[in-house]
């Protein structure tokens, strides 16, 4: 029996519902919703928690009917997941993927957002060569269901290890593991032909663990520092993030497969975990995933893909206190299951600037906001403040000219005045919001132009 098509009435209400919802959202940043736990809040609860916040997808690992459910006409993007032992059945019986999309799928959509279903996780790496063979078979089969169903715009992917690259530093050498590569070249031409993305679950913290030196924890966390070229094109790297991405979009790149989206399925930092583990802590997490989030927000992209921000799904929602291995497996949650903030990292819609909202009278303007330059605080150290020249000028769209020798602000050729320059640049730039400031809170905020002389500090419009 043919699936009756949904009135357009609800098509309507169900955009119009996402279009407000964006509207105070970023689109770009997501949560994964783990569920490994036996004290997670009601459905209702985690939806009114996600929609408080700036988030604007999750990721479910299966098809929670209780968590989509709660979702509806909230706008946030939702990803279902169709799991690894559910493959062989979706493999080799149509009808069974017909079933699993009339289930999972056809009783929520459209006033559930549903806009990918992620077949298997990490089947690729998993070592097991018959599912590895039937990931393919299975991805079509939920394709055609879909297509079937007129539900074609939901995409099909699968999510990968970044244990699939057997090389990734440099990022310009990024290649796929040779064993699988026959394998891959048959799934990304299933993904380019139905315009699906590439997901990927790089996580720095674990390169960390791997070179636990404080430089690398600088160029882990976001945090100034003096950045690693890649020797191959010259580009500069000042984070982890972009280095792993770009190496995913170079193994991409040397299939022929360079425009297939890339969506980062997880990523995250543990705020715990057990004594003999390097790197976890409430610091570092706070670090990462705030500054990760600053990083999507700022839109510069990564160096091989400049301009846009990976869709990103943070690593995780809650901690999940049943899943095995070492403690800190237990501790990537950003919120705590009372629903109060395991660390703040800026996500609260209560934090956010919305350019968008009116002020409360019609008749009397809302006050100019004050010219604002982003300068160092007292008592920064040079190393500190060539890190941040450093960062800043590696930076997509900031031109460092000025500061160079023969420039309007070379004089004084000063570490710090240079500094200076280039950090306010950086901020009036990228945004202008408080987090692009911040500089590992090596900067603040005055309302004191440091302009001199010929050498002027750019500004924004108040």
């Amino acid at each position: 029996m043919a699936t009756p098509s949904y009135p357009s009435l609800l098509l309507c209400l169900s955009l119009i519902a996402t279009t407000l919802y964006l509207a105070d959202s970023q689109s770009f940043i997501g949560v994964n919703y783990g569920q490994v736990a036996d004290n997670l809040p009601p459905p209702d609860a985690t939806a009114n928690l996600l929609k408080s916040t700036a988030v604007g997808k999750i990721r479910l690992y299966g098809a929670d009917p209780g968590i989509i459910k709660a979702l509806a006409n909230s706008g946030i993007g939702i990803v279902v997941g169709a799991a690894s032992g559910d493959i062989p059945g979706l493999a080799s019986d149509p009808n069974s993927a017909t079933q699993w999309v009339n289930a999972n799928v056809l009783p929520y959509y459209p006033a559930s957002n549903i806009t990918l279903i992620t077949v298997g996780n990490e089947v690729m790496t998993s070592g097991d060569q018959g599912l590895i063979s039937q990931l393919l078979p299975a991805m079509q089969n939920i394709q055609k269901a879909l297509n079937s169903a007129s539900l074609g715009g939901i995409k099909v992917s699968t999510v990968h290890s970044m244990a699939v690259l057997t090389q990734s530093d440099p990022p310009s050498t990024g290649s796929f593991n040779t064993t699988l590569q026959d394998t891959l070249k048959q799934l990304l031409q299933f993904q380019k032909d139905n315009k699906s993305p590439f997901t990927i679950n790089p996580y720095p913290f674990f390169a960390y663990q791997s070179d636990p030196r404080p430089e690398t924890l600088a160029f882990c966390l976001f945090q100034p520092n003096s950045g690693r070229v890649d020797s191959g094109n010259g580009k500069l790297y000042t984070n982890m993030f972009d280095a792993q991405v770009d190496a995913v979009h170079s193994a991409l790149s040397a299939m022929g497969f360079q425009d297939i989206e890339i969506v980062v399925a997880e990523t995250g930092w543990p705020s715990r975990g057990d004594t003999n583990e390097v790197g976890p802590s409430v610091e570092n997490a706070k670090a990462y995933n705030g500054n990760l989030i600053a990083h999507l927000r700022s839109l510069v992209g990564t160096p091989l893909m400049p301009g846009k921000s990976v869709d990103t799904y943070i690593f995780a929602l809650y901690d999940e206190d049943l899943k095995p291995g070492q403690g800190s497996e237990r501790a990537f949650g950003l919120f705590k299951t009372d629903l109060t903030m395991a660390y703040d990292v800026g996500l609260s819609k209560s934090n956010q600037q919305t350019p968008s909202t009116s002020p409360k009278s019609p008749v009397t303007p809302a006050p100019k906001v004050a010219t604002q330059w982003c300068v160092p605080r007292v008592g920064v150290t040079d190393a500190q403040l060539q890190a941040n020249l450093d960062y800043a000028c590696s930076t997509q769209g900031i031109d460092c000219g000025p500061i160079q020798p023969g420039g309007a602000c070379y004089e004084p050729n000063t570490v710090s005045s240079h500094a200076a320059f280039a950090m306010n640049l950086y901020y009036q730039k990228i945004g202008r919001n408080p987090w692009n400031c911040d500089f590992s809170q090596s900067a603040m905020l005055t309302s004191q132009n440091p302009s001199y002389n010929a050498c002027i500090y750019l500004t924004g419009s108040p």
